[in-house]
């Protein structure tokens, strides 16, 4: 039977289309439930279409973390070095936060797109402003985004089993500094005594503790007058 003259053309299948979709299919099924075969059905194409532009998941993996980069803040002008970073890293972590799956995407992966470039390039811009010989600034951005992207992973995991069948986080860490306070005294007494101390502060609180340890170390490697 004839095609019907009026049905219009499907248009070309983009990168950026291709991109976007992946997206949806992240956001609605996270990294585990994300398939080629489900981004061409997003798209409304064959799974073949997709190889025309990635090789395989891998690749669209590349695209889709230089994708999630483009909502990144770069480290701030004002302020000190110090105060840049500190900012940085709060919205980079916010960023990771908001987007499903996007620390389990970008963890460890170096796949230099566009937005990625650009922000890799402020960022070695601040701090060699700041001082930082080229060896340390590129150890630096490194030892940040590592930092960032391995708190949101471990932020994301289950706290406990509990957590999996709709036990709330805050409740699970109570229960667990009553467990720790009726420890024997005798046999655990740094349990006991730090019980409040270990599951009581917020998750900010927690990873501004560790970023600012971090930016304390990094200070060591500048003149003093920089630090």
């Amino acid at each position: 039977m004839p095609a019907d003259d009026d049905t219009p053309p499907q248009p070309a299948l983009t990168r950026e289309a291709l991109v976007t979709a992946a997206l949806r299919v992240l956001e609605r099924d996270g990294l585990a439930g994300l398939s080629m075969r489900k981004v061409a059905a997003e798209v409304g194409v064959k799974a073949a279409s997709l190889y025309w532009h990635v090789r395989n998941k891998q690749e669209l993996l590349d695209l889709l973390n230089d994708a999630i980069m483009a909502d990144a803040v770069a480290p701030p002008r004002k302020g000190d070095w110090r105060s840049q970073f500190l900012e940085y890293g709060r919205r980079y972590r916010r960023l990771l936060l908001d987007r499903r799956d996007a620390a389990k995407v970008v963890a460890g992966r170096l796949a230099p797109g566009p937005h990625l470039l650009r922000l890799m390039e402020e960022q070695l811009d601040r701090l060699r402003e700041a001082g930082f010989s080229d060896a340390d600034a590129a150890m630096t951005t490194y030892l940040l985004g590592a930092y960032v992207q391995g708190f949101v992973l471990q932020e994301q995991s289950p706290i406990s089993a509990e957590e999996t069948t709709g036990t709330a986080r805050g409740a699970i860490a109570a229960a667990a500094g009553e467990r720790f306070r009726a420890l024997p005294p005798g046999e655990f007494p740094n349990l006991v005594a730090l019980a409040g101390a270990l599951t009581e502060p917020a998750m900010d609180a927690r990873f501004d503790f560790g970023l600012e340890r971090i930016l304390d170390g990094l200070a060591t490697l500048l003149p003093p007058d920089n630090r």
